[in-house]
């Protein structure tokens, strides 16, 4: 496909309008782009099962944080108290309680999450994925759970990270650009279903695992067509599948 179609389709569908029912709407509540950084996390981090399940989950996270989860945070002494009756899937009040204490520690430490992000970015690195990778491990800390956080290093695509980074360092009319530290050219595809079939109906991919590998190979192909900004087109071309009127197929008539 040519680099007018998708930038067609991008014009068409990457509008707010489209973003509902998806996590991303609840950065649009924050102004303040420390709240927004973590509120992000939160959000992508839950961002798996079912979306209405994963929406009513992040709300009652975020109700508890209210009104500035970074300053809440600060304070906040209890948190495996606070969400202990806490469920999301696979996922408990304890590990929600977890990463959210990784945070406060980076906070406490670099004052921002993107300032910690940013210790371990180099703009040698051919992507974030180095960066990413000491990301995670600082907020994880000595805590062994990974399922909110995966690290790269264990081959994962990290869907749901590189998601929060395309909110946090592209800015639209639907990512946030809360950061401006990092390069959206590093940034990697949030390989999940609909991107993993959308690629091979594109003929970027031919692997047949989702993972870490597959997403790189899927990435450089959006960089031959768009080489400083390689996740553009995500969000737009997601639209196809997610959203219940409209299904991957009709990308074809493009």
């Amino acid at each position: 496909m040519s680099k007018e179609i998708f930038e067609k389709i991008y014009k068409k569908y990457n509008r707010k309008k489209f973003v509902s029912p998806d996590p991303l709407e609840f950065l649009y509540k924050y102004k303040n782009d420390q709240d927004m950084e973590i509120v992000g996390l939160i959000a992508a981090s839950l961002a798996y099962g079912r979306v209405a399940q994963i929406l009513k989950s992040v709300n009652i996270i975020l109700e508890k944080l209210s009104p500035s989860p970074k300053e809440f945070l600060i304070k906040e002494k209890n948190l495996k108290i606070l969400f202990k009756d806490f469920k999301h899937r696979f996922s408990t009040g304890n590990d929600v309680a977890d990463m959210l204490e990784g945070v406060k520690k980076i906070i406490n430490k670099h004052g921002s999450l993107q300032n910690c992000f940013i210790n371990g970015y180099s703009e040698k690195d051919e992507s974030v994925i180095p960066a990413l990778s000491a990301f995670v491990e600082e907020i994880k800390g000595n805590k062994k759970d990974a399922y909110l956080l995966p690290s790269p290093e264990k081959g994962s695509a990290c869907k749901r990270l590189n998601l929060y980074l395309r909110w946090m360092v592209r800015k639209d009319k639907v990512d946030t650009g809360a950061w401006d530290k990092v390069k959206k050219s590093k940034l990697v595809i949030p390989l999940d279903t609909h991107m993993f079939n959308i690629a091979g109906i594109f003929g970027f991919t031919n692997r047949k695992q989702a993972n870490l590998k597959t997403a790189i190979e899927i990435t450089n192909a959006f960089k031959k067509i768009c080489p400083k900004d390689p996740v553009k087109y995500d969000f737009a071309l997601t639209r196809f599948g997610i959203r219940s009127d409209m299904e991957i197929g009709e990308i074809l008539k493009y």
